[in-house]
């Protein structure tokens, strides 16, 4: 009997009205996201590039290592353009330096503002929102509109056990209804490739994760709005109250998480820290004064020899400071990274009681966008940083700090131009990319949680309708 109502169902789906136009509809929208996904990758591509070389430009034209100015740059990957995350909004150039604080500068939002108002139509974004509300369109009269209709009463006057039609309802509407949705997303998976946009196996399996999270968050708002059917007369009721849960676990729940954990856990905003730093170093300036005016060396000295002493005595002071720096932001980056962790910590964990929260930490945790992509960046900027130092101390002794420094030049009476420095000889940055074992470890949870809700769901659909009145 399950597979002749699981059939009946599929049948109704597939031939109805709502199926063409929300087939049309999800077609057109997964199909575009795909291709506007590889387009910006490209267009990434195309612009970081440009950026690495013109940098390196910048770097050849001078002809001392001492006055190099040199900045990395977040590479764009594949799956950042199809679940952004938050990849556009963290910057994406470090000016770096042998010592001292790295700040990532210039996010995506800079060159295109107006994607800060309207944000990015992703995979996310489409399964998130859209085909969430699909689910609820499609499934709030599953079981009332067929009791309205006389069609309930009429099944069961055969021997028909409700166990088999909730059981055949439910899985011959995701059937149905994943028809629309599967066709589309291989057809932009095939897409990819033709467009030039080439995924490592890793990638792709990534990318299929991804895609089957989405199949099983859109199957548990099936679940859940079928329930709700089961627990309503009326198709209006059902409609109604599926609109607000998904109003409260799609765009409130979420939100409300990152105010109670602001409230809950205060970090410190980054223009008190940027405050307290630049107070510490102006008290570091103001104590070397004395010691600066205290510089004395021997009657008869050669004016020249006087300024490569003074010279070497404040870059004595200033290496001094930049340590004692360094420590000071070392310890006060610590409190507030610990701080911000542990508030992200707990707006990620009261946030989960929304399943629209789950979907999204896993899917960008599974295309590295998630709020990890800040910390890989700026740990693989560190990594750089001393790899940096270290070149840039053996090229000029220096380490690439910029303090006080004093430069004597003498005159070339040779008439020839001085040689540029070689600019392929700088160490190669390198992205910390993520990789499919970390990021399914760190996804374990929340892919376990879909799982949860379904199951969740399509318990509480069955029992209620083991009680609905027929009649």
């Amino acid at each position: 009997m399950f597979k002749l109502i699981f059939i009946k169902e599929l049948k109704e789906i597939l031939q109805s009205s709502r199926f063409t136009i929300s087939f049309a509809v999800c077609s057109l929208l997964i199909i575009l996201s795909f291709f506007m996904g590889a387009q910006n990758y490209l267009a990434g591509k195309a612009q970081y590039e440009a950026a690495k070389q013109e940098n390196y430009n910048q770097i050849a034209a001078n002809t001392e290592w001492m006055s190099v100015n040199h900045s990395i740059m977040l590479p764009p990957q594949p799956l950042m353009a199809l679940v952004t995350g938050i990849s556009n909004d963290i910057g994406r150039d470090i000016e770096v330096r042998g010592r001292g604080e790295l700040s990532a500068q210039n996010t995506r939002f800079n060159d295109e503002p107006i994607f800060a108002i309207f944000r990015f139509m992703d995979l996310e974004f489409i399964f998130g929102v859209i085909l969430s509300l699909f689910a609820i369109i499609f499934a709030y009269d599953a079981i009332n509109g067929e009791k309205v209709s006389g069609t309930l009463k009429l099944c069961f006057s055969n021997s028909v056990s409700r166990a088999s039609f909730i059981a055949g309802k439910l899985a011959g509407s995701f059937a149905g209804l994943s028809v629309a949705l599967i066709i589309p997303l291989l057809i932009g998976c095939a897409l990819l490739p033709v467009l030039g946009v080439n995924l490592t196996g890793d990638e792709w399996l990534r990318l299929g994760l991804i895609l089957i999270s989405g199949l099983a968050y859109f199957g548990l708002f099936l679940a859940l709005t079928i329930g709700i059917s089961a627990m309503t007369n009326k198709p209006s009721n059902s409609f109604l109250i599926g609109l607000v849960v998904w109003i409260f676990a799609v765009l409130i729940t979420p939100r409300a998480s990152v105010l109670i954990s602001g409230r809950m856990v205060e970090v410190p905003n980054v223009d008190e820290i940027t405050s307290e730093k630049n107070r510490y170093r102006f008290q570091l300036f103001a104590d070397d004064r004395p010691k600066m005016a205290d510089f004395s060396v021997p009657e008869g000295t050669e004016p020249q020899q006087v300024m490569q002493e003074f010279s070497k005595y404040m870059s004595e002071l200033s290496e001094e400071r930049a340590k004692k720096t360094e420590i000071f932001e070392e310890k006060i980056n610590e409190q507030y990274i610990n701080k911000r962790r542990q508030q992200e910590r707990l707006a990620l964990s009261l946030s989960r009681i929304s399943p629209a929260s789950v979907f999204s930490i896993a899917s960008t945790e599974l295309a590295g966008t998630s709020l990890g992509l800040q910390n890989r960046y700026m740990d693989s900027a560190q990594d750089y940083q001393q790899v940096y130092n270290d070149f840039m101390t053996e090229k000029t002794g220096t380490g690439g700090m910029t303090g006080f420094r004093m430069i004597i030049s003498t005159d070339d009476d040779s008439g020839e131009e001085p040689e540029t420095i070689d600019a392929s000889e700088l160490p190669e940055f390198e992205f910390q990319k993520a990789t499919l074992s970390s990021t399914a470890s760190r996804s374990l949870l929340d892919l376990g949680l879909l799982i949860l809700f379904n199951i969740v769901f399509f318990g509480g659909a069955f029992f209620a309708f083991l009680k609905y009145d027929l009649r």
